[in-house]
């Protein structure tokens, strides 16, 4: 039995991760070192490689959810750059007080999902398209509450949720990260909901001729993708204690990255929160060693790009194979 065990674990993606996180992490670690461009070997560097990926892990565990249901939402970082500004614009602007702001954020994202979840199970569109016009929505919403996308934030809860620390070392936000990473992993893996989430992505009409409702499954993670974006908008200006117009935008398509090249199939079906969380720890450890290295931002966005082909590549070739062995 214990044999049989190791031997699963290996044939898993997991022990492809692993490699190369540990091939990143020894590479970045000696180049360093060598070029005296700085240290990447410490625990300053290594919380560092961690807040950052709080951000993108929310965004990662909204994707991730759709992706193996068999869909996408590319709207995830407009709406929580909108999230982010209405949240300083509810607290700082309007006055509201903290429960309240936090609230209204994301229910605000909350119909975001359920208009995506419209366009795409009602109106019969694309996921990739609905959700992408969704997107150019939310982003010109930001400049009709603020021309300027920057309004200070300076409540103490809600920047402590950004920028606080449980002891002198453990960032608030990671907690929260980590946290959500656990709570949705043992929802997929465990539970009849996460059972039908995986049903639905991997053959949609055995799943209606087992009584699931596809579009009811496809509804609630649109508005939880949604949500998390909102929440991570929420974070990122809480932590920079003001809001701008970019927000997360930029970090639109690292979640899919994350999650594709962690093992969620991109064809549905497939996946889970541990090789996502795998997935985007690599990322941000590639990242963090180019800034490390002092690489110009400009080639560390040329990386991004192909790292995300190699996901692609990595979840067409995994498939194949797949196919393959049956």
């Amino acid at each position: 039995m214990k044999t049989s065990g190791v031997k699963k674990v290996l044939n898993t993606k997991y022990i492809t991760l692993l490699i190369l996180l540990a091939v990143i992490i020894a590479f970045y670690g000696i180049a360093a070192e060598a070029s005296g461009a700085g240290v990447f070997f410490s625990l300053t560097n290594l919380r560092n490689i961690f807040n950052s990926m709080v951000i993108v892990g929310l965004l990662t565990i909204g994707a991730g959810c759709l992706i193996i249901s068999g869909n996408i939402d590319l709207s995830a970082g407009y709406v929580g750059s909108l999230c982010g500004v209405f949240v300083a614009h509810l607290s700082t602007i309007l006055g509201l007080s903290w429960p309240l702001a936090l609230i209204g954020v994301l229910v605000t994202g909350a119909l975001f999902g359920v208009f995506n979840a419209f366009l795409v199970n009602q109106l019969k569109l694309q996921a990739f398209i609905a959700t992408l016009a969704t997107g150019y929505i939310a982003d010109g919403l930001i400049y009709s509450i603020s021309p300027s996308g920057t309004i200070v934030l300076d409540d103490p809860v809600l920047n402590w949720l950004g920028s606080g620390r449980i002891g002198p070392f453990l960032p608030v936000a990671i907690v929260i990260e980590i946290v959500l990473f656990i709570v949705y992993g043992i929802m997929l893996a465990k539970t009849k909901f996460g059972r039908s989430v995986y049903l639905v992505g991997g053959n949609p009409a055995a799943s209606r001729l087992a009584g699931l409702k596809p579009k009811r499954i496809s509804f609630i993670l649109f508005v939880n993708s949604a949500v998390l974006s909102s929440l991570a908008g929420v974070l990122l200006t809480a932590r920079l204690k003001s809001s701008t117009i970019f927000g997360i935008k930029q970090s639109n398509f690292a979640g899919v990255t994350a999650a594709i090249l962690g093992g969620v199939s991109f064809s549905g079906g497939a996946g889970g929160m541990g090789g996502a969380f795998l997935g985007l720890l690599i990322i941000n450890s590639f990242t963090n060693g180019m800034s490390v290295m002092k690489i110009s931002s400009y080639y560390q966005t040329i990386a991004s790009g192909l790292l995300l082909l190699f996901a692609l590549f990595l979840d067409y070739a995994t498939s194949r194979f797949d196919k393959k062995k049956v």
